[in-house]
């Protein structure tokens, strides 16, 4: 039962994590103020002549937090549930991913409250057009760059690189990432985040010589994230993922999941539909014990109420805010070494970099390319961080990866701002 006195405002949770991170590291006073809300905030009506023939009116968000580094950068949801302080949060860590990784972009996010389950394809396309037309000159290659998020595609991205280039009256590819191939998506950008998140696990492992081989994994979510990280570790690693969920439920194998079964249930309906695996609540799943858990969900997921019950060595946050400020303080108490979202899936917004780049030059690079400088951008960053952590341990100063990464991230940012005269 989640605790009513933990803050779970996505947004707040942001701010308190950014406030944190200032107190450490002692950031002037008027770099912290800008840095606590969002630079540009759009709130969109968007009309829509379905393919009904009735209009249908949507509301859609766009927000653009900071800029000091470059043109912002964020992907798009379409969700019935999208609400305005997520997206705020969601551009705030989009921003710190992008300092992070030293890629130049400052963060950004958008979104639109629909359910997509209930659209047709043809709806889809007319919505995402609108969102495109309402955005309007807001948004460009030397500005802000959508791409893909929760429950949009890279047809999605095709349909609204292809309505901006009708707006501008050119191809404009480097205004969109993550769209296919055929449009100049780029190769390897489908499975980058969740590939730059198991570059972030082999140097985790390594730190806490654990055996990839024989660990144990355990994968909170079945979406595209989590279904690759279940894949990808195996491919990579030989390692044994023992317990998988989604939105109906969990599944496990002490002696590790049949990909072709696994593959089977999916499509079928849900991962509860695997043969010979333990049925398991989404609570149960979270408590196993493990080498490694990996949340690929949802935000809120790990909380003050079930922090102390996570039993596992290392945890890798693939999900956006999977774990509350609470229970990341109680989980650094404990041991476990808890690896930020803004590190760990930051693979996503990397591989977008690289489509970005190869758009804006025309020239495309192989998915062996693509990986390994992937490979090289995350590993340092993972690096960064661990360094940062010990320079303050050195201090004797107990700080966790979240608040080391964040102290690289907002020095950055900060130092971009001072350097244009913001402060």
């Amino acid at each position: 039962m989640i605790d009513m006195a933990e803050e779970l405002n996505p947004f707040k949770i942001a701010q308190q994590q950014l406030d944190k991170a200032a107190e450490v590291m002692k950031l002037d006073r008027q770099a912290h103020q800008i840095l606590r809300e969002p630079m540009r905030t759009l709130v969109l009506n968007i009309p829509v002549k379905m393919s009904s023939g009735k209009t249908q009116v949507f509301t859609g968000f766009r927000v653009q937090y900071n800029h000091a580094r470059g043109p912002t950068k964020g992907g798009i949801r379409f969700h019935p549930q999208e609400n305005l302080d997520t997206v705020k949060a969601l551009s705030a860590w989009m921003t710190w991913k992008c300092s992070l990784a030293d890629v130049p972009f400052g963060g950004a996010k958008g979104g639109i409250i629909c359910d997509t389950k209930l659209m047709n394809e043809r709806d889809i396309e007319l919505l995402s057009r609108a969102y495109i037309r309402a955005l309007g000159t807001y948004i460009g290659p030397d500005k802000d760059i959508p791409a893909p998020d929760v429950y949009t595609t890279p047809q999605i991205m095709a349909w609204m690189m292809d309505e901006y280039s009708n707006i501008v009256r050119h191809d404009a590819f480097s205004t969109i990432t993550g769209k296919p191939v055929e449009v100049w998506g780029s190769e390897g950008r489908k499975d980058s985040t969740a590939m730059g998140g198991l570059f972030v696990m082999r140097e985790a492992a390594k730190m806490l010589k654990i055996n990839l081989k024989n660990a144990k994994i355990v994968v909170q979510g079945a979406g595209n994230a989590g279904m690759y990280a279940y894949t990808l570790s195996k491919k990579l690693f030989g390692a044994k993922v023992v317990a998988i969920s989604d939105s109906k439920g969990a599944i496990y194998d002490p002696k590790g999941l049949d990909e072709k079964k696994l593959m089977e249930a999916k499509a079928s309906g849900n991962v509860q539909k695997y043969k010979g695996a333990e049925k398991l609540t989404n609570e149960q799943l979270l408590e196993l014990k493990c080498d490694i858990l990996i949340p690929a969900a949802i935000e809120n997921q790990v909380r003050a109420d079930n922090a102390d019950k996570i039993n596992t060595k290392l945890l890798l946050e693939l999900a956006n805010g999977p774990v509350t400020p609470e229970a990341n303080d109680i989980l650094h108490e404990k041991g476990v070494l808890d690896l930020p979202d803004f590190l760990v899936n930051s693979g996503g917004v990397i591989g977008s970099y690289f489509e970005w780049v190869q758009n804006l030059s025309a020239y495309y690079w192989t998915t062996e390319d693509f990986y390994n400088k992937l490979d090289t951008i995350i590993t340092k960053s993972f690096r960064d961080t661990m360094a940062m952590r010990k320079s303050y341990s050195d201090k004797g100063v107990k700080i966790s990866p979240r608040t080391a990464a964040y102290i690289i991230a907002v020095d950055r940012v900060a130092k971009a701002m001072k350097a244009r005269g913001w402060y």
